[in-house]
């Protein structure tokens, strides 16, 4: 059985296991930083906002997960203090300026419009029905009428994913840098109730 709750219930502890997620999602973009995926996860963990993470459990551990805000809370707030304390001053000084640039960047969406981000579930629980359970549980949620959520078009199973659920394109941007980073488009996808 799966549950999905909102990270706050479990308190600080699920800091740790939303980071490990984290980076083995999404820590091959982060491996300038450090290519160990334990020293990138124990360097993230301080910076999720449990508020607007949501978890699913399954049998009584944390499968996956995914943050939703509608803009006037970062799901996220890393500490420069503790980035150069894990990554050294240089690598935690720049940390701290991309942080916050892709991170923190503000994107204005109404009071009832949700973003939907870090979406990711662990590799052992994929194909379980996790990831289905908590974009149910964020589409049930009834403080919000529209959705947006941002995936990269490296993955076209992830598109079709969302498509299944009922997301709909509507904006490609070309990425600077797409040969640096392996990405060519962010892909933003909308669903309304």
């Amino acid at each position: 059985m799966i549950e999905v709750l909102c990270a706050k219930e479990l308190g600080d502890a699920a800091k740790k296991r939303i980071s490990e997620i984290f980076v083995d999602a999404f820590g091959h973009h982060l491996s300038f930083f450090s290519k160990d995926k334990n020293k990138l996860a124990k360097a993230l963990e301080h910076m999720f906002v449990l508020d607007v993470f949501h978890i699913a459990l399954f049998e009584g551990e944390i499968a996956g997960m995914a943050a939703c805000t509608n803009s006037d809370v970062h799901s996220v707030n890393h500490d420069q203090s503790d980035l150069r304390r894990h990554f050294g001053i240089y690598k935690g000084t720049i940390a701290n300026v991309v942080f916050k640039r892709e991170f923190q960047k503000p994107i204005k969406v109404g009071k009832r419009t949700a973003l939907i981000e870090f979406f990711a579930t662990d590799p052992k629980y994929r194909r379980r029905g996790v990831a289905k359970a908590i974009m149910n549980h964020l589409l049930s949620l009834p403080q919000y009428d529209e959705y947006i959520l941002e995936v990269t078009n490296t993955d076209p199973r992830v598109i079709r994913l969302y498509e299944k659920l009922g997301f709909r394109e509507f904006e490609r941007i070309k990425q600077k840098y797409s040969r640096l980073s392996g990405l060519d488009y962010m892909v933003y996808m909308r669903y309304t109730k």
